[in-house]
């Protein structure tokens, strides 16, 4: 509180004060017990956060460079009615679009046409590995002046499915030869599955930097020319903790800035956010709309450049215009009635976020370090380290869901039993298993309430 000006007649409150205040009013009882609480990272939360307490030369302001946009996921299976659907969602207030990409058979061009690509943002999720196909992207983005996010990650690749693309030799190749073109946003870094899989924060932190050390390191060792120009792209799912992921997010360009700082690359990176599916419900499903809402709000205060809502009936409807709209309305909402986009970085001086994201930001540094010193990434990923600290995490968090300690309302609490949803299923909406050879254990993606609501299909 500033002792000058509106508020000079009022004497300043230390932290101390405060906390004697608190003790008093307590009468008697623990102030750690009673007002204290650990997060699942071992974050302990306090009640309340001063100024005394704040690193005052902390000095770096975590938020993007421009104002958020609204992407669009679209799964690019039939070149022209994407497109159709593109277009579509561009004149209801899409933004920038995401194409899912299965096959080289998918003529870009045609994917693109009719769209402004110097207003519109390109998001490129290829399922393959192609320089040849990269090149008919660049080339016909080029023309047009357009930005395209190119979103390479055989690292991630590898990860979600276990297996290279081809193989190590050749994926690196091909990876090379793409770099070659030059491109800054080629890179990309799929932090999304780590908390999809049940990973903390701290661990989803560790992981995004550990996996995009392993870029940084091939370009200092191959490409140092390039290393100067890459942004690395980030996609980041968020959860429902709401100020732990605002302060995530910013943790996220904290710690990346301090990583490309010691290779000399650009400090600057991407950031894609999207609601997470771990806590998204079958049964009650209206309440994803609650969880994407808030999930969205943390994403955008947190300072994501690019956010990609979810229908609220994702995991067990195909894709529907009634629901994507919901989903697009959503931000459109948070973006021209609730103007967060008028305020670059509203979390700056919080002092609670402030002190989380200093703390999640240590505490994944710490973790990266380990995995570092344990021969880096891909080595741990090989060795299986990864896979299981990520498993113990998320069963942890699967007891608390079991014990109720961990709330889904409609779910495990406050659940109605006229919900009725055995014939409604478009989509299988559990983990599919299929069993096949792979170089490393894959990480699964898997929702918190798979086995409960398996239970409750089965009593329909």
């Amino acid at each position: 509180m500033s002792s000058s000006g509106l508020f000079g007649d009022f004497p300043e409150v230390s932290s101390k004060a405060w906390k004697q205040k608190i003790q008093y009013d307590l009468q008697g009882k623990d102030y750690s017990q009673s007002l204290v609480w650990e997060s699942p990272e071992g974050i302990k939360v306090k009640p309340f956060y001063h100024r005394d307490e704040q690193l005052v030369d902390e000095q770096y302001n975590p938020s993007r460079e421009t104002d958020w946009k609204i992407g669009e996921f679209l799964y690019a299976g039939d070149a022209e009615q994407t497109n159709i659907k593109a277009n579509e969602a561009l004149e209801q207030g899409a933004e920038s679009l995401h194409f899912t990409i299965p096959s080289q058979d998918i003529a870009f061009h045609t994917l693109v046409k009719d769209i402004d690509l110097q207003k519109t943002a390109l998001y490129c999720d290829l399922q393959f590995l192609s320089p040849t196909y990269v090149k008919s992207i660049l080339d016909t983005t080029e023309e047009q002046g357009g930005q395209v996010f190119l979103n390479i990650d055989i690292v991630g690749h590898l990860a979600k499915v276990g297996n290279w693309y081809n193989n190590i030799n050749k994926d690196h190749n091909l990876l090379a030869e793409i770099i070659k073109e030059g491109h800054p946003y080629t890179l990309s870094v799929d932090a999304s599955l780590y908390a999809n899989a049940g990973a903390n924060m701290v661990q989803q932190l560790a992981y995004a930097m550990a996996h995009a050390n392993e870029y940084l390191n091939l370009l200092d060792n191959s490409h140092k020319d390039y290393l100067k120009k890459a942004v690395i792209t980030f996609k980041v799912a968020v959860g429902s903790n709401y100020f732990f992921e605002i302060a995530k997010l910013r943790a996220l360009r904290i710690l990346y800035q301090t990583l490309s700082t010691e290779y000399g690359a650009l400090d600057q990176c991407h950031v894609i956010a999207l609601p997470n599916r771990r806590n998204k419900t079958l049964y009650d499903h209206n309440n994803n709309l609650l969880r994407t809402t808030t999930e969205c709000m943390s994403a955008i205060i947190g300072g994501a450049d690019n956010l990609c809502n979810m229908p609220y009936d994702d995991i067990y409807n195909k894709d529907n215009e009634f629901s994507k709209r919901l989903a697009r309305n959503q931000l459109l909402i948070l973006k021209e009635e609730s103007f967060f986009n008028k305020v670059n970085n509203p979390a700056d001086g919080a002092y609670y976020i402030e002190s989380i994201t200093r703390q999640l930001a240590s505490k994944a540094l710490d973790l990266f370090k380990q995995i570092e010193t344990g021969g880096g990434f891909l080595v741990q990923l090989k060795e299986h380290i990864i896979q299981k600290k990520i498993k113990e995490t998320a069963a942890k968090e699967q007891q608390l869901f079991k014990e109720q300690r961990k709330i889904l309302v409609g779910t495990n609490k406050h659940a109605t039993r006229k919900d009725k949803m055995k014939n409604k299923l478009e989509r299988y909406p559990f983990v599919k298993t299929n069993t096949r050879k792979t170089l490393i254990e894959p990480i699964i993606a898997r929702r918190l309430a798979e086995e409960w609501e398996k239970e409750r299909l089965k009593q329909e």
